[in-house]
């Protein structure tokens, strides 16, 4: 899996090698479904909540006598079925987060990466520095790349005039390699690696991997 690392202008300035255990891995849908809806349990606050019977203000004063009066039996005006008074069974407080396996985790990053280089949607650039912000001019050249809909990888430090560049560039989104996860890789048509940036993600998923090794070779 051999690319070509062209800079800003479209032009080659090398190549590059892409490691076959992180962009080579089998597509596996159940695990991409699995890490998307994952990410997202973990999104969700979990703060919308309603007052119930004995949380509500009001009397419990009985509301008229037991018996004589042809209405329903009722004990006071807090229940449920009368306008101002508690709800049943609504939502409460609660965490949504769900777990995951680390290496469940790291297998769909592996395969999302893995699809997009079977698309052949992945391109590297030598870096993503700017001499001064213009957004005109970061489109141009992202045209040129052939792009519209894509998400930028660089390293952890990123290049201020060029994130203010993209600023306002619909479809576009920077991120550092750290921030890499597996539904903005799914959300975008194309992933932009400097080689920096690659080369920063190749090193967290292998030292994963060696790490594996390492264990199994201790058995």
């Amino acid at each position: 899996m051999k690319y070509d690392i062209n800079n800003l202008d479209s032009k080659k300035v090398g190549s590059i090698t892409l490691n076959k255990d992180i962009f080579g891995v089998p597509i596996r849908k159940d695990i991409l479904k699995n890490v998307v809806n994952w990410q997202f349990a973990n999104r969700r606050q979990g703060s919308n909540k309603v007052k119930t019977r004995s949380e509500v203000s009001g009397t419990t004063a009985k509301a008229f006598k037991q018996k004589g009066t042809g209405r329903a039996r009722r004990g006071n005006l807090k229940t449920n079925i009368l306008r101002g008074g508690g709800v049943t069974h609504g939502p409460v407080l609660r965490s949504h987060t769900k777990k995951l396996p680390k290496k469940v985790r790291k297998l769909g990053l592996k395969t999302a990466l893995s699809l997009k280089e079977k698309e052949k949607k992945i391109i590297i650039l030598d870096n993503l520095n700017l001499d001064k912000v213009s957004t005109k001019k970061i489109s141009i050249k992202l045209k040129k790349l052939g792009v519209n809909s894509a998400l930028l990888i660089d390293t952890n430090k990123i290049d201020k005039n060029f994130k203010n560049s993209i600023f306002n560039l619909h479809k576009i989104n920077l991120i550092p390699s750290a921030g890499l996860n597996v539904y903005d890789v799914l959300k975008f048509n194309n992933l932009i690696f400097t080689k920096a940036g690659l080369e920063e993600v190749e090193k967290r998923l292998l030292w994963f991997l060696k790490k594996k090794k390492k264990k199994i070779i201790k058995r």
